[in-house]
């Protein structure tokens, strides 16, 4: 089953991590980052990690070390333990899926990416894919789910076939993704697991959209998101085959 992507996803640009302003106190993948997207009208694009209990929690790195004052592994500590932990000169703490649900509420599309939990984007325990349909079972707001991984995307598939489900995707070169092969790096490049994995849109890199991959699936119909746009002059470049777009360090017009 191949769920379409729900066209509020392409009325309105997605703010990458929430609406977030480091100088004001407004960190990203926050409460008040997501508080500001939804007062703007912006939509909202997250990051899940895994909770030693099998949660899924409102984070981009692996670890805590960047965005709080603790250091290693989110998967080490529980959801309980994670919610007390607050961001750096920051009085949010990191929000599980759930909370983050009844905060929107249905008021601004939800794009979730799930972040690889294999270190290789190879085939997982499929843990964060079963907490995220679970979290989701009864939202009713538009949502769709993401990541880098194919395997993270069909297990998606197969827990939350309801669910709107893409690719992240960009040139995978050695530099940035050194612990994958040269045939997978290869693989993922091309977007070749896009069917095979049931993906129904892709979000690539703003700077590589005239790729010949990006350009047959738009010649199919596909809806093309990019990632990540920081300048007015980058939006308008990649609205040029881009639908829409993820957005941080200025505010777009509501509009995409």
């Amino acid at each position: 089953m191949i769920s379409d992507l729900d066209p509020q996803f392409l009325a309105r640009p997605l703010a990458h991590r929430g609406l977030h302003t480091d100088k004001a106190g407004i960190l990203e993948n926050s409460r008040s980052a997501f508080a500001a997207a939804i007062e703007k009208g912006y939509g909202i694009e997250l990051d899940l990690q895994l909770s030693a209990d099998g949660q899924a929690m409102v984070f981009h790195d692996d670890t805590l070390d960047r965005m709080t004052s603790h250091q290693g592994p989110v998967r080490n500590h529980t959801a309980k333990n994670l919610e007390r932990m607050a961001l750096k000169q920051s009085s949010d703490c990191i929000l599980p899926l759930a909370a983050l649900l009844h905060q929107v509420s249905g008021s601004v599309p939800l794009l979730i990416e799930l972040k690889d939990q294999t270190g290789d984007l190879s085939s997982s325990n499929g843990d964060l894919e079963r907490a995220t349909a679970k979290a989701l079972q009864h939202y009713q707001g538009a949502v769709a789910v993401m990541s880098f991984n194919p395997f993270s995307v069909l297990e998606m598939r197969r827990q939350a076939p309801q669910i709107a489900r893409g690719l992240t995707t960009e040139v995978f070169t050695k530099e940035e993704w050194p612990e994958i092969s040269r045939d997978k790096r290869s693989t993922l490049t091309n977007i070749s697991d896009f069917e095979k994995c049931g993906a129904s849109f892709i979000s690539h890199h703003h700077e590589d959209l005239e790729s010949a991959p990006v350009r047959a699936l738009k010649a199919k119909g596909v809806p093309i998101l990019c990632w990540t746009i920081e300048t007015k002059a980058q939006q308008h470049a990649a609205r040029q085959l881009a639908d829409n777009f993820t957005f941080e360090g200025f505010q777009p017009a509501t509009s995409s």
